[in-house]
């Protein structure tokens, strides 16, 4: 999907109107920072469709703990958030997936060289 696309999706979760653009920059970053990390982890160049919601879910993820990176929880007046400390792990199982069904896809190719 494209950056633009993604930007929209973003702000849609985060409530956000599509013509704000105060904080374009940061959310940017963080779609990149997401998306750079994803691919890390599937071991890709670019992220594969059947996953890119994963980056904008992890994305708000990301964006919610803006400013209190480093922590595990915090609570303040009774109100108490605690943080996962990775923000894939909430899409393990669909990960899980995705390689396993790529793993299908290779033992079922044959190669002509």
């Amino acid at each position: 999907m494209q950056t633009e696309l993604l930007l929209c999706e973003l702000k849609r979760l985060l409530g956000r109107e599509s013509t704000e653009t105060g904080q374009d920059e940061m959310l940017l970053a963080i779609l990149q920072s997401v998306q750079a990390r994803l691919c890390l982890l599937l071991g890709t160049e670019e992220v594969p469709e059947a996953l890119e919601w994963v980056v904008t879910e992890a994305a708000v993820s990301r964006f919610n703990r803006v400013g209190s990176e480093g922590m595990n929880s915090h609570s303040v007046e009774g109100e108490s958030v605690t943080f996962a400390e990775d923000d894939f792990s909430a899409f393990s199982a669909e990960i899980d997936a995705w390689r396993a069904g790529q793993e299908q896809m290779k033992r079922g190719r044959v190669r002509f060289l």
